[in-house]
Parts: structure tokens; sequence; C-alpha cells
């Protein structure tokens, strides 16, 4: 059976930050808006492309903003760059991911984006989150989080997850 083309639908692009604390628990947003509205998330937030802003940039400003973590750039490990196709049928999304190297113990106050908490991995697996979380931006970082890999997801409503790797370094 030949598949129907993917929708015209806007481009995004984003970052994501995975934030540790020094017991190796990971930093998550209960997010209090859509995308994602109800659904537990590392931070992050799109790219001011009109400035010119690096996905380096934007990582370390949304630390910033969303949690008043101050790092640098050199604090960022890029793991994943990942290219989602019809999100929610929605938007496709560039998306980079990054881990923090930095660890931080203190639980940032809740704000108008949602609120924070810190999980253990194997937590993370009973939450309440995003559905390509689960099947593949997780599992993608537990595999590549210290190395580097790029990946294509097809997203579409109505089709299985299609995740493909285009590059492992």
């Amino acid at each position: 059976m030949m598949m129907s083309p993917l929708p015209t639908l806007p481009y995004k692009i984003a970052v994501l930050v995975f934030i540790e604390n020094s017991h190796g628990e990971h930093l998550l947003l209960l997010r209090a808006k859509p995308p994602n509205l109800g659904s537990w998330s590392p931070i992050g937030g799109k790219l001011e492309v009109t400035t010119g802003e690096s996905p380096f940039e934007c990582a370390v400003r949304e630390t910033e903003e969303e949690v008043g973590f101050q790092i640098t750039t050199a604090d960022l490990h890029l793991f994943a760059m990942i290219a989602e196709k019809a999100y929610e049928g929605q938007s496709h999304w560039l998306l980079f991911l990054f881990r923090c190297r930095r660890t931080f113990d203190v639980l940032p106050a809740e704000m108008e984006e949602g609120r924070f908490a810190f999980f253990s991995r194997s937590a993370i697996n009973t939450l309440p989150i995003p559905e390509t979380d689960r099947i593949a931006l997780w599992p993608v970082y537990d595999r590549y989080r210290d190395r580097f890999v790029a990946l294509r997801a097809d997203c579409a409503p109505g089709r299985d997850l299609q995740l493909t790797t285009e590059q492992i370094c």
C-alpha cells in the first residue's frame, strides 16, 4: 500500500536540555502549556531564529529562563539531533538534545510553563510523558548521551513512529 505524502506544515527548531542532580536524577517539567500539556519532559524551547541564535545559545538561554541555572556552552554536550516530521500533525520539528555536564541539586520554583521535579531514570518510565519521548527520546538518551546521533522520525498521526538513524559518532 502506498503511503500518502506528509502534509505541508510549519517547521520549528527547538532544544531540550537534560539536567541531572548529584544523585543522577533528571530534572523534568510538568508542562502546563502545549505542546505536551500535562506531560513531564526535559526543559527546552524554541530557537530565536530571527536573531541567528545557535542551538547552544538557545540551550544556555532556556536553562537560565526556565530554571534559573547559569551555564555556558562549554557545560553542554550535544548528543542528538532529531528531525520530527508531522509531530501531532501540527508541525515539523528539528530538535537538538543536550546533556548538561554540570549537576544541580536545587529544585526550581514553579512557573507559568509548569512545575519541576527530579526523577530517577526508572521512575521516568512510569510518568505521563509524550509517547514519542517514551518510544524514541529516552531510549536515544540512554544509548547516546555520551556520544552523538542524528535521527529522523516520522510522527504523522495514524502511522507507527518510524525512526531512522542518519549518523552515529
